[in-house]
C-alpha cells in the first residue's frame, strides 16, 4: 500500500517509518471495543475517495486476530462509503481516543454483510461491515488535542 511513495519520503527526511503489524492483539481488541467512534476511508473503482464517521457503542467488535465488524445504522440513505466497498474492498480505519490522546490505524479489505446474527450484536443495525485486517499500527500522538468527556 503506497510503499514506493512512503520509502521515497522516508529517505528524503531520513526516517525509518513505523512498525506495522498484521494482527489485532488481545490488548488492542480490548481497547478497540471500548471506543465509541472511528473514521473510515473508502474509494470507488475509479479511486474517488470518501471519508465518513462511524459511531455507536461498541463501535466495533473484534471477531478474531485478523477480522472485525462494525455496524451500519440507518442514516441519510446515501451509502457513499458502503457503496464504495461494493466496488472496491480496500478500507482505511482511523481510531482516535481524544481522552488519552492515542491514535490507531487499521487497513484491510471489507465486505458488506446482511447476517442477522452479526447484526444482532449491534441493536438497530441494518447490516454490518466485516474487515479482514492487513495492517494495524499506532500513530504518533502528537497534536491530538486532549478532550474531556462531560
Amino acid at each position: 500500500m503506497g510503499q514506493i511513495g512512503e520509502l521515497a519520503l522516508q529517505q528524503k527526511f531520513e526516517t525509518n517509518g513505523i512498525r506495522v503489524g498484521e494482527k489485532i492483539t488481545d490488548l488492542l481488541r480490548r481497547y478497540l471495543e471500548t471506543l465509541d467512534f472511528f473514521f473510515i476511508a473508502t474509494a470507488d473503482k475509479d479511486g474517488n475517495c470518501d471519508c465518513s464517521f462511524r459511531g455507536g457503542h461498541p463501535a466495533v467488535k473484534v471477531l478474531d486476530e485478523t477480522s472485525l465488524i462494525f455496524p451500519d445504522y440507518p442514516g441519510n440513505g446515501a451509502f457513499q462509503s458502503l457503496g464504495n466497498i461494493l466496488e472496491n474492498p480496500h478500507i482505511g480505519m482511523l481510531f482516535i481516543d481524544f481522552t488519552h490522546q492515542q491514535r490507531l490505524r487499521i487497513n484491510g479489505k471489507a465486505e458488506v454483510l446482511d447476517d442477522p446474527q452479526l447484526c444482532a450484536l449491534f441493536p438497530g443495525a441494518i447490516q454490518v461491515v466485516k474487515v479482514e485486517v492487513e495492517q494495524v499500527y499506532r500513530n504518533c500522538s502528537a497534536r491530538i488535542p486532549k478532550l474531556a468527556r462531560i
